[in-house]
């Protein structure tokens, strides 16, 4: 075997599907195996377990699936082991590859992590675990790179992939036009890809739609559900609503790009909105919990990527108990009748968007080629 890898729930699938496809470019028939998801799968990948089975987050929801994740790794392990690829890539799903990579890494095999956790949030210590699992970090954002070179660990910046296939100025128009969209605003509701955040977010996202209605009576809503599964859970918590909801099949990036304003569950989406230079409102919820213990180990007062990147309050918040259908359409209104704020975002996303678009495919290759070719 090349290559093994493990890449975690839809984000990690896609930013590995981009990956995967720059490798072959060079190595065709490059062999590939892990957990992988569907893009990846269509990129060559044989999914040993798909990607969902990683799909957890939170300390409550991560302690209820501990068994099941536990097996799945002690599993995958004893297959790498036995199979020895030239290289491992680890992509996102921090804690489920730190503990195989450094397992991988102490029996000889080269270990490459793709996309550093955001140690430069919470958690600040995982450094040194990292340091003991990974032989090379690749970072997607440039002020991680200098964290890992103090800390002695091989590092590249290669940039965003969704920076690079995201287009710098989004053909709004046209995106309209494909999903069927009338005149009016139009709002995205994004309420994350794991089912656990659907059924978190979908009901309090709608209800918010339901007040930009009575505001804007010709509003429209673009849902794109990340899975069969996802779009159940969307339409049962639409029962009982009145809405011009057109629920999508995937397609994120057709709904980002039809958009005016964006309602998205923290996380990768919140990044891939702002390449999209949409102004959004971010929230999010956890258990209390879960809750309680991250606010005690957080670092910085955001939790948004576009905000982090930015280091201000570039778009609303809104978390826990501040997560309610009144403060996600009042938000959302306010950003229709201010055009200079709404400026002002659109270019902030544009001067990160250029900071990120840096053929990160290509530079990933270039990375990883080394250990392909046993140097």
């Amino acid at each position: 075997m090349d290559l093994g890898v493990v890449a975690g729930e839809a984000s990690g699938d896609l930013l590995g599907a981009h990956f995967i496809a720059a490798l072959k470019q060079t190595r065709p028939g490059l062999r590939a195996a892990g957990i992988a998801g569907p893009r990846m799968r269509k990129a060559g990948v044989e999914a040993i377990y798909p990607s969902d089975t990683l799909a957890v987050n939170g300390y409550v929801e991560v302690l209820r699936h501990l068994p099941e994740l536990l097996w799945i790794r002690s599993r995958i392990t004893r297959y790498f082991l036995h199979e020895r690829p030239r290289v491992f890539v680890g992509i996102d799903a921090p804690d489920f590859n730190f503990t195989l990579e450094a397992r991988l890494k102490q029996a000889g095999i080269p270990t490459v992590h793709f996309v550093s956790p955001s140690i430069w949030a919470w958690r600040p210590e995982r450094i040194h675990r990292i340091k003991q699992a990974v032989s090379h970090m690749l970072v997607v954002f440039p002020f991680e790179e200098q964290i890992y070179r103090d800390a002695g660990i091989p590092v590249t910046f290669v940039g965003h992939p969704l920076a690079d296939v995201i287009p710098l100025q989004p053909d709004t128009a046209a995106a309209r036009t494909t999903l069927g969209l009338d005149a009016g605003p139009v709002f995205a509701l994004l309420p994350g890809s794991r089912l656990s955040e659907v059924t978190r977010h979908a009901r309090l996202m709608l209800d918010a739609a339901v007040r930009i209605l009575r505001h804007h009576p010709d509003a429209q809503f673009v849902l794109p559900a990340a899975s069969e599964a996802a779009g159940r859970l969307v339409r049962h918590a639409m029962q009982g609503l009145e809405l011009p909801l057109h629920l999508l099949d995937g397609r994120s990036h057709d709904a980002l790009a039809a958009c005016d304003v964006a309602l998205v569950a923290s996380g990768t989406a919140t990044l891939e909105a702002a390449l999209f230079k949409k102004p959004m409102v971010i929230t999010y919820r956890v258990p209390a919990l879960t809750a309680y213990l991250m606010r005690k180990k957080a670092l910085l007062p955001w939790i948004g990527l576009p905000n982090i990147l930015a280091r201000d309050f570039v778009v609303p918040e809104r978390v826990q108990e501040d997560a309610t259908p009144e403060n996600l359409a009042d938000d959302a209104l306010a950003w229709l009748d201010d055009d200079a704020r709404r400026a002002a975002a659109i270019e902030t996303f544009h001067t990160l968007h250029v900071s990120l678009r840096q053929n990160a495919s290509a530079r990933i290759a270039e990375a990883v080629q080394p250990y392909l070719e046993g140097a």
